[in-house]
């Protein structure tokens, strides 16, 4: 049983899966960095200073200045800004991603063209079969 499962782990579908796992964990945590820390702040300068890392709303007439201070007060807050940024990642991360796999496309061999496809091998014997009984 030891050496079925060291035979599935070494088989190159795992490898390849493992290291593209890991590979995208570290696109994602790089592309989060740079949403957070620099494209939401220039967004936020372009919009006139707006963070929208900070935005939040809360039911009810009750108005706290922070997220912090309406979940302290038990309150549900929905942190629409933080969705913002999310989505602003996930657009970036879908771009990423599109680059790296064109450029792995660049790098593939292109697909020889298959022979044209002629008479299957049946075919030919009968046809010199029917050509014999002449």
């Amino acid at each position: 049983m030891l050496k079925e499962f060291k035979d599935f782990i070494m088989t190159g579908n795992v490898i390849d899966f493992a290291v593209a796992v890991i590979m995208a964990g570290a696109i994602g945590a790089v592309i989060n960095g740079f949403v957070s820390k620099i494209a939401m702040p220039l967004i936020g300068l372009v919009s006139g200073g707006v963070s929208f890392a900070d935005k939040f709303w809360t039911p009810g007439d009750t108005v706290y200045k922070t997220v912090e201070e309406a979940k302290e007060a038990g309150v549900a807050a929905i942190e629409y800004g933080a969705w913002i940024d999310t989505i602003i990642s996930l657009i970036f991360v879908g771009f990423v991603m599109f680059m790296v796999v064109k450029a792995y496309n660049k790098t593939k061999k292109p697909a020889e063209p298959e022979a044209p496809a002629g008479p299957s091998e049946i075919d030919l014997l009968t046809e010199i079969r029917d050509a014999l009984k002449k």
